[in-house]
C-alpha cells in the first residue's frame, strides 16, 4: 500500500508555500504521525529553513554525504543505472526530511522529453516520469511513514509537472490578491490538462508490472495568507479579492459554478494563515516552527501569546488538510487521528 503524499502548489510565488509546509511537517509530527517532508525546490529553501543554510552549501559542493533527491535519480536519468535510495535527515524520529538541491533544475529537460516519450510507449520514460514517485514511496515505506508533505518551486515545468503526478492530493497556498486569483485560473487549466495527458499515457505503459502513480491530481482546497486586517475584518482590495476567492476557485479549479460564500463557509477553504511577522523571523533564526518557540528565543510578552495562538491555528488546519485529503494508510479515509501505536 501506498503512502500518501501531498503536494503544496502554486504558480505564483511570495504565498508563503515553504513556511507552510515546514509548518505542518512539524505539527503533524507533534500529533503523532510519521512524516516525510520532501523538498522539490530547486532552491532547496525548505531544507534550509530544517537543516540550515551550511548543510546546504555543504550539500551543493559534496562536502556532504547526504544522498538528496537529485543523488537519488540522477543515474537513472543520466542513463547510467537505477535509482538509487535516498538518505532521509532526521530531525526527531516522527519527522523526517529528503533533502532538496540546485541539480534538480538541470533534468527539467530529460523530464520533458521523456514525458514525450511516454506516448511512444517507452518503458524507460516511464520510469523517469515517475521517478520522484518511486523514490518518495519507497523512502517513505521504509520509515513506516504516514504521509509525505512536498514543498514544490511555483513554476508551471516538466519538473512540476513529474513532482504533481506523483502526489494524492494538491493544496494551493495563496494570498488575497489580484495575481493570485489569476494564478488560480492558470493552475487550474494547467492540471486538468496535465491530469488529461498522463490518463492517455497510463495506457501507453508497455510493462504491466511496472507500477504507476494515479496522477488524478484531485485539489484538497486552499489555504489563504491572512490579509491585512483592520477589526479583525480584511481592508480594501483585499477585502474584495478575499470574497473573490470562493467562486474563481470553484470555476478555475474545480471547473464548476458556485455561488460565491464567505471564505469562512467554503468548504474548499482549508484555512487562513495570520501574519505572524517578527515570530517568523524569530523561527527562521531558531530553526523551530513559530508554535515551538521559547522565551530564550525571544518568545517573550505578547509574543509569548501569540506562540500559543499559532500552535492552536495550525494544529486546527492540520486537522482540517487531513481529514479533507488524507487516505490514511491504515485505509481510514480522511483520519485526523494518528495512528493508534503513536497515542
Amino acid at each position: 500500500m501506498t503512502v500518501p503524499v501531498l503536494a503544496f502548489f502554486n504558480a505564483k510565488g511570495g504565498v508563503g508555500k515553504t513556511s507552510l509546509v515546514y509548518h505542518m511537517a512539524w505539527m503533524y509530527a507533534e500529533l503523532g504521525w510519521k512524516v516525510v517532508a520532501v523538498d522539490l525546490d530547486p532552491q532547496a529553501e525548505l531544507t534550509a529553513r530544517f537543516v540550515g543554510e551550511d548543510l546546504i552549501e555543504d550539500l551543493q559542493e559534496g562536502v556532504s554525504k547526504q544522498r538528496t533527491m537529485s543523488d537519488a535519480i540522477a543515474p537513472l536519468l543520466h542513463g547510467a543505472g537505477e535509482l538509487q535510495p535516498v538518505d532521509t535527515l532526521a530531525l526527531t524520529p516522527q519527522l523526517h526530511v529528503i533533502a532538496g538541491s540546485l541539480e534538480l533544475s538541470s533534468y527539467e529537460d530529460t523530464f520533458s522529453s521523456e514525458w514525450m516519450h511516454c506516448l511512444a510507449g517507452k518503458e524507460r520514460a516511464f520510469h523517469v516520469t515517475t521517478a520522484f514517485w518511486r523514490v518518495i514511496q519507497r523512502a517513505s515505506a521504509e520509515l513506516s511513514a504516514d504521509v509525505a508533505l512536498v514543498d514544490l518551486s511555483p513554476f508551471l515545468g516538466a519538473l512540476n509537472r513529474a513532482a504533481l503526478i506523483a502526489s494524492d492530493h494538491i493544496v494551493i497556498p495563496l494570498d488575497a490578491d489580484a495575481s493570485s486569483l489569476r494564478s488560480l485560473r492558470t493552475v487550474g487549466a494547467v492540471l486538468r490538462q496535465w491530469r488529461d495527458d498522463w490518463s492517455v499515457r497510463v495506457t501507453k505503459n508497455p510493462a504491466p508490472e511496472l507500477s504507476l502513480p494515479a496522477g488524478t491530481l484531485p485539489p484538497a482546497g486552499y489555504v489563504v495568507l491572512q490579509p491585512v486586517l483592520r477589526m479583525d475584518r480584511p481592508i480594501g482590495t483585499h477585502a474584495r479579492n478575499m470574497a473573490r476567492i470562493p467562486s474563481v476557485y470553484a470555476e478555475a479549479i474545480l471547473g464548476r459554478d458556485q455561488a460565491a460564500p464567505s471564505v469562512d463557509d467554503d468548504p474548499n477553504c482549508l484555512g487562513v494563515v495570520r501574519r505572524y511577522g517578527s515570530l517568523m523571523q524569530l523561527s527562521q533564526e531558531a530553526r523551530r516552527p513559530i508554535f515551538q518557540l521559547k522565551a530564550s528565543d525571544g518568545a517573550i510578552g505578547a509574543h509569548a501569546k501569540a506562540v500559543l495562538d499559532a500552535r492552536r491555528d495550525f494544529e486546527v488546519l492540520a486537522r482540517r488538510i487531513g481529514a479533507t485529503s488524507w487516505l490514511r494508510s491504515d485505509g481510514r479515509a480522511g483520519s485526523t487521528e494518528p495512528p493508534a501505536s503513536d497515542r
